[in-house]
């Protein structure tokens, strides 16, 4: 007899206890990135270690040039097994007076009727989503002794900091770290009654690129009409990065973009994303993606190229008539399917020199490249996940890709030849990365039956194939 109601049961009468631990972790002001506080994403680091070290998982700190990763392992031979990776870092507070509470004292509110929330830097992003692995483990070897599945669990220390010793770390204990497959909890449902499993993730190009004409600033004044000006140059250059049709430019770029089957399309459409309800949340009422795309699709399945940043000249207070003689943008590709990231740098530069006027020079600052990362929608792994997630939420659960990165999927592809599964409870409002960080009580609850139900699909599986 499946013990899956009892453990479900246990995590109900366990919520309280659940939340006294999670809050426990919360108080530690893991910032990885300001190192006064070197100390504490340490004391975070082994309050998980000892977490796990309760569970029966042989667990440790292991070293690196920044701060530790967390590593536990509780293998059950002839079961598949899992990695499963988070992170125990957490982003700075400031602006620490635009919070309504202390930051790193965390609180149960409820914020409209019936609704109730964990407010505190790292309740979502990503202790929180941490936790509900954890729990859910908890309840299972309580009420059975083991678990279902073999399981890997990797917490870094940097992500929030750009997680700059992982891929040395993953490569130097590849034997160690390998499983079937990855599961990562940092991502988010797609709204509080719809589960969602993250099967794509855009990959990225980065790119800075100075503009030079003149060896120095110029009076605007005596050398205007003649000189070349390099912000003029440069915004030509970028207004020229798209066509009317808001379709990218670069000779190339949509070689190995592939197109969302019928029924993905229909399911996103199920979904019914409207410009109203996306962009109304930032301001904004029109989209001005690809024609003939659905919202969706153009932030989620299709390639992108934006501007994040661009200057030169004077932009001080008040006036200084001068031509710069220099220029700079910094600019990104989103990339999915099957694009090269290096194809497309090298498209981009060669673009870019291609629009230069005579005089005028380019030079680039690369900062970045990888790949697009997608799980086969066929995958046992993902169909067994889905079920499980329908049948605790009561909704289909949907298949989505995301528009942003997580670099460490594309580590654990390339140097440990395994796909990641990505499930995570987050949602739009919890105000990740800012002040009054959020994490929804039915989220975190839900959250750690989800994965009960996984874990227990998981194993299913692997019996009956």
């Amino acid at each position: 007899m499946s013990k899956l109601p009892a453990i479900l049961a246990r995590l109900d009468a366990d919520l309280e206890g659940s939340l006294a631990r999670l809050s426990s972790w919360l108080e530690i002001p893991s910032i990885s990135t300001d190192s006064a506080y070197a100390a504490d994403s340490r004391r975070a680091a082994e309050w998980l270690a000892r977490d796990l070290e309760s569970l029966g998982f042989t667990a440790g700190l292991r070293e690196t040039p920044g701060h530790p990763v967390v590593l536990g392992h509780r293998p059950k031979p002839g079961a598949p097994h899992v990695l499963f990776y988070g992170h125990y870092d957490v982003q700075p507070v400031d602006p620490l007076e635009l919070w309504d509470t202390e930051p790193f004292k965390p609180v149960v509110r409820e914020i409209e009727p019936g609704r109730k929330v964990i407010v505190g830097r790292g309740a979502c992003d990503d202790k929180g989503q941490v936790m509900t692995f954890v729990e859910a483990m908890r309840a299972t070897l309580a009420e059975t002794g083991d678990l279902p599945i073999g399981v890997t669990i990797m917490v870094e220390g940097e992500e929030e900091s750009g997680s700059l010793n992982l891929p040395a770390f993953v490569r130097e204990n590849a034997e160690e770290l390998k499983a079937d497959f990855a599961l990562v909890c940092d991502t988010g449902m797609w709204d509080r009654e719809t589960p969602a499993i993250t099967a794509s993730l855009r990959g990225m190009v980065y790119q800075e690129v100075t503009i030079t004409c003149a060896d120095r600033d110029l009076h605007s004044g005596l050398f205007g009409g003649a000189a070349a000006n390099p912000i003029y140059v440069l915004a030509t250059i970028v207004a020229a990065l798209h066509d009317e049709t808001g379709k990218i430019t670069l000779p190339g770029f949509y070689e190995g973009v592939e197109e969302p089957t019928n029924q993905q399309k229909a399911d996103w459409a199920d979904l019914n994303l409207t410009e109203a309800e996306f962009l109304g949340q930032i301001g904004l009422k029109h989209s001005i993606g690809e024609k003939g795309r659905m919202l969706i699709e153009q932030i989620q399945s299709r390639p992108t190229c934006d501007v994040n940043g661009i200057w030169g000249g004077y932009t001080g207070e008040g006036t200084k008539t001068v031509i710069a003689g220099k220029a700079f943008a910094k600019i990104s590709f989103r990339l999915v399917g099957k694009q090269d990231p290096q194809k497309i740098a090298a498209s981009f530069q060669a673009f870019v020199r291609a629009r230069l006027p005579a005089d005028v020079t380019a030079s680039f600052i690369e900062h970045g490249a990888s790949p697009a990362i997608a799980v086969p929608l066929d995958s046992p792994a993902l169909t067994s996940a889905r079920a499980a997630l329908t049948e605790e939420w009561g909704r289909k659960a949907v298949t989505i890709g995301s528009g942003g990165s997580v670099p460490v999927v594309g580590d654990f592809k390339r140097l440990l030849g395994m796909d990641t599964l990505l499930v995570g409870f987050g949602l739009d409002d919890d105000r990740v990365h800012s002040p009054n960080e959020k994490y929804d009580l039915s989220s975190f609850h839900k959250g750690q039956r989800s994965w009960a139900r996984i874990m227990q699909a998981l194993g299913a599986e692997k019996a009956v194939s």
